[in-house]
């Protein structure tokens, strides 16, 4: 072995050791007559001590090292006379007698240190340099550590371990798939699954009824600082079983993680809250409640005053931000401003201010009455300097943009505090969504999702309307798991897919081979997907999950790194019998 130690192993009950140490120059410092190096492992670091006096020839070969050198160090176990409480070998050093430079390093692009002066694009590029640094690789020690027990709590759940294939049958709903053309079968290809969604179905069939995996999952979409084109879900399916024991065995692992991860003890049950209450309350489907501030509706209280920017809008409500009647007209127009930005859509913002004395101030005034502004006050609960914030317009772009304004005082006011968790269940989604670009109703979820059974029968005459046996975990703001109870019985999956608009033809040639497998006794089966990246990330306090990912792809869906996806040889495209046309760029 080339070290007797780790780096962050030694403490001051290993004193008058002769140790040897491997490691990367982190530092090194010259003061006299003495040279200190600071070695670093992914254990730790140490401190080297060279003296010119007792070892001449080692302290001058520990000169002419440079950051990043790859080095064998062997000597004695000393007690630090300046000590260093900041690192966990802060007690000890060690007087070298013996260095050995095992590689040499040319000057790396950016510091290795926790505060790096490297952008994201540079770190990316080198994220093999990236990942010695402490922070990173303390996120990807993170994510086995969750994986471990995940796999133990699920072990323990009689759950069994089953690996799916990376190669499978390209399906029309869902996103966009990754297709990987075949040299066997020219003309054919595969697609790289989005999830095993039907082939955890087939295991149920096949009576394995509790699978999970760590997969592997890919999806061509546009990207943000929570998605990636290839990502990791823990995926679960069980048979035999209700909507109640899905969220009953899936809280639990939760409350696993966060007891043996985080020692945090959640011994409440997590509350549930119906998707339609969600979506009235907070404008999203995946709300935040680390805080309050709930939408109040207001629309009956603002009628008939003349003022037509609230009279015309189907929908007209607000939130109410505690303390914030202080906001000087600057904060006000840059509130303003950000419900303005394109991708929130809002035309304006009305505020009032519940000030001293009982006195109401709004930019509407002169349409209001005070009686009618302390009567809006009434209904928020408003107490004297509070400040109230009012959208108006379509009912669902509303809330959205509502709900990103509820965010956005959030921030502001501190109270989306990383180390305070609140999940919470969201159930009873709607069934279908209705696309108006192509007239027609797609699956929320997938088209193996059941709906509730007092809902079949508005399965024909009402679709809009029905429920799914659907649900989504949610923590702070954030979706980290979802699933439903699938549909087990043929003729129900055969309505399905002609409310999605599928021919008998087109259901068959996509989910034949699971329609076909249906016939020889499926059991009732549910399952649910947790997004690993992002429950990597949520514990980790990460704001985007790259940084939980050892080799991540940039917003672009680019590898910096190995300069992937790139273009391959002319021999290999003849040998698929393919051809590539790219079109203009107009």
């Amino acid at each position: 072995m080339y070290r007797t130690h780790t780096c962050g192993e030694l403490r001051l009950s290993d004193a008058e050791k002769t140790v040897t140490l491997a490691g990367w120059v982190q530092r090194s410092r010259k003061m006299g007559g003495m040279t200190f190096v600071d070695v670093r492992d992914r254990y730790g670091i140490t401190q080297l001590v060279f003296n010119q006096e007792i070892n001449p020839e080692v302290c001058d070969e520990a000169n002419k090292l440079g950051r990043e050198y790859v080095i064998q160090a062997t000597g004695t176990v000393k007690e630090r006379s300046n000590k260093n409480a900041h690192i966990p070998t802060g007690e000890i050093e060690i007087i070298v007698s013996e260095l050995n430079v095992l590689h040499s390093s040319e000057i790396p692009p950016f510091t290795i240190e926790d505060e790096t002066d490297g952008g994201d694009d540079l770190r990316m590029q080198y994220r093999y340099l990236d990942l010695r640094r402490n922070a990173v690789r303390q996120n990807l020690v993170l994510r086995h550590k969750m994986a471990f027990e995940i796999r133990r709590y699920l072990d323990e759940q009689n759950f069994l371990e089953v690996e799916t294939p990376v190669l499978i049958k390209s399906t029309p709903e869902g996103a966009r798939d990754f297709v990987v053309p075949s040299r066997m079968n020219p003309g054919q290809f595969y697609a790289l699954p989005q999830s095993p969604q039907t082939l955890k179905q087939l295991l149920m069939v096949s009576g394995f009824d509790r699978y999970f995996q760590i997969a592997k999952c890919f999806r061509d979409e546009d990207l943000r600082a929570d998605r990636q084109p290839e990502f990791t879900q823990v995926d679960c399916e069980m048979s035999f079983v209700e909507q109640e024991d899905i969220l009953q065995i899936f809280e639990g692992l939760m409350k696993h993680l966060f007891r043996y991860i985080k020692g945090i003890e959640m011994n409440e049950p997590f509350p549930r809250m119906l998707w339609s209450d969600a979506m009235k309350y907070y404008g999203s489907d995946k709300p935040d409640i680390r805080f309050g501030m709930r939408f109040v509706e207001l629309k009956d209280l603002t009628e008939g005053r003349g003022f037509g920017v609230f009279d015309s809008a189907p929908y007209v409500a607000g939130i109410c931000a505690e303390g914030c009647a202080s906001y000087t007209r600057k904060q006000l127009d840059a509130l303003t401003d950000f419900v303005k930005r394109p991708q929130i859509g809002a035309k304006g913002l009305v505020y009032v201010r519940c000030d001293a004395g009982g006195v109401y101030k709004s930019s509407v005034d002169k349409f209001y009455s005070q009686d009618d502004l302390k009567a809006w006050a009434g209904r928020f609960g408003a107490k004297e300097g509070d400040l109230i914030l009012i959208l108006c317009g379509e009912t669902g772009k509303t809330r959205k943009a509502l709900g990103e304004l509820r965010l956005e005082m959030g921030s502001r006011l501190g109270l989306r505090k990383k180390d305070v968790y609140a999940p919470l269940w969201v159930i009873d989604f709607p069934m279908f969504e209705w696309d108006d670009e192509t007239s027609r109703f797609y699956a929320m979820h997938h088209p193996f999702t059941s709906p509730k059974k007092e809902d079949v029968d508005l399965l024909e005459t009402d679709p809009g309307k029905v429920r799914a046996n659907a649900y989504d975990m949610v923590i702070n703001g954030v979706e980290l798991g979802g699933g439903s109870i699938r549909i087990h019985d043929s003729q129900l999956q055969d309505k399905m897919f002609k409310i999605l608009g599928f021919t008998e033809e087109q259901a068959q040639e996509q989910f034949g081979f699971l329609m076909n497998a249906f016939k020889y006794g499926a059991p009732p089966h549910g399952g649910l997907a947790f997004g690993l990246d992002r429950m990597v990330s949520m514990f980790a306090g990460l704001d985007s999950i790259r940084d939980c990912i050892a080799f991540p792809k940039n917003n672009s869906g680019k590898d910096v790194m190995l300069d992937a996806p790139s273009e391959i040889d002319a021999s290999q495209l003849d040998e698929l019998q393919l051809k590539i046309e790219l079109k203009e760029k107009h």
